[in-house]
């Protein structure tokens, strides 16, 4: 049987449909190897998010193309969608964008049994269906990601995902208790929500839907313990959102909110949906209900035009909101966006400095947010003995190292006293 290795990069919406991919191959009788072993097939879904996705995505291709020249290579996801054709250029001889991919099986066994490339690649039209895709196994030993979303209709000035990824669809409600209970039988104690664009889940529906309803849903279903949100839009945390929340008893209170700039004059030539003022009445909402909620969010630095008090405004939200962790990035115009033609580009230089500071910055936050857990009690998820001692995550998503005579089983949540925090996360005792 054919041997297959798989590499993903970008977001968790990329993992999912790996492995989706990975369970239609499996079943057809293709042999799963360790990334980069020797294999007959190498599939890479590639990210376009960002320059350094395009640059990763490129050079990983050419360099297994180069050291296994007798390897078939399958690039599929948003650079895939972006350049088609271009990329067999670049030695695939399979790409597959970001919809067809339950059709991997029967394009790979051709282009496997007549050599030619094949560019599976299509435009995506203004409609389209939710692709039917499904995962039952996850590399995680407790945590499952469960895709309920696709596309985007924000068009943001610097953003290329909505002509890769699509008009939004959401997931059958049926399908997503479907997958739900699949995860929980499989031994799953943990879902982590995710989709494209995961708060305009449901306004494609024809019968009114929110991503409320699939939190009832997952609320529901047995030996789901614990339920994640992936990265949403601030416009979604009204006080309505954050009261329904409350009665919800398996959400974790760790919030991904975007907020890529703490300016209002960056954030309106972004053409982002909110104001700096928003966004923190949005932390504010969610924290009336989870005054311990861990706030995590991306931040984009050195977006054209931004001035030092841009810069400044951008690291006073950051202090004030007290994040438990940024994800910064520097802006790299993407090709056909707004934002690439704008005047005042900042120089490269520039904008890694500011990147720098962000990310020092970003640090000394988390550590203070960490700090606020020494002394209390928390739940958390055992999964895997480091070093002889049980770790795992707490429902803010915070690492907690127990100590070694702790006792514990995978996926059965303990109750722990914080003793103690630093650079690697939580430490703390069995109660």
């Amino acid at each position: 049987m054919p041997t297959i290795a798989y590499h993903t990069l970008g977001c968790k919406v990329n993992q999912y449909d790996t492995q989706a991919m990975e369970e239609l191959l499996s079943a057809d009788g293709f042999t799963k190897v360790p990334f980069p072993e020797e294999a007959d097939v190498y599939l890479i879904n590639t990210c376009t998010v960002t320059g350094t996705g395009d640059r990763k995505s490129l050079q990983l291709a050419r360099r297994l193309k180069r050291e296994h020249p007798g390897s078939t290579l399958v690039l599929c996801g948003c650079l895939a969608q972006l350049r088609g054709e271009q990329l067999l250029s670049a030695g695939a001889d399979l790409v597959i964008g970001t919809q067809g991919r339950s059709d991997i099986v029967p394009l790979l066994r051709r282009v496997l049994s007549t050599g030619v490339p094949c560019c599976a690649v299509e435009p995506l039209p203004e409609k389209m269906p939710y692709e039917s895709l499904h995962v039952t196994a996850h590399d995680d030993h407790t945590r499952a990601v469960l895709k309920i979303q696709e596309g985007c209709r924000n068009r943001c000035s610097y953003c290329v995902i909505p002509s890769v990824r699509g008009p939004i669809r959401s997931r059958d409600p049926e399908d997503i208790r479907a997958e739900a209970k699949a995860l929980a039988a499989a031994g799953y104690r943990e879902i982590v929500l995710t989709g494209i664009h995961l708060s305009s889940y449901g306004k494609d529906f024809s019968s009114p839907a929110s991503l409320l309803d699939v939190l009832k849903i997952l609320q529901d279903t047995d030996g789901i313990l614990r339920v994640r949100l992936g990265s949403l839009e601030p416009g979604i945390a009204t006080q309505q959102f954050a009261d329904s929340l409350r009665s919800l008893t398996k959400i974790c209170p760790q919030f991904h909110l975007a907020l890529q700039s703490g300016s209002d004059g960056v954030l309106r030539r972004m053409r982002r949906q909110y104001t700096s003022a928003g966004y923190m009445d949005a932390l504010s909402r969610l924290r009336s209900v989870f005054p311990l909620a861990a706030f995590t969010t991306d931040v984009l630095t050195g977006f054209p035009g931004e001035t030092e008090d841009e810069f400044r405004e951008t690291k006073d939200l950051i202090r004030k909101a007290g994040f438990a962790r940024i994800h910064v990035f520097p802006y790299s115009p993407r090709p056909g966006t707004p934002a690439a033609e704008m005047p005042g580009q900042i120089p490269e230089d520039v904008k890694q400095g500011r990147a720098r500071e962000l990310i020092a910055l970003g640090r000394e936050v988390a550590s203070c947010y960490q700090r606020q857990w020494i002394g209390r009690e928390t739940f958390l998820l055992p999964e895997e003995k480091v070093e002889g001692c049980w770790e795992g995550y707490s429902p803010e998503y915070l690492r907690v190292r127990l100590n070694p005579e702790a006792e514990c089983t995978s996926g059965v949540p303990v109750r722990v006293l914080v003793r103690q925090a630093g650079p690697r996360g939580l430490s703390g005792v069995l109660l």
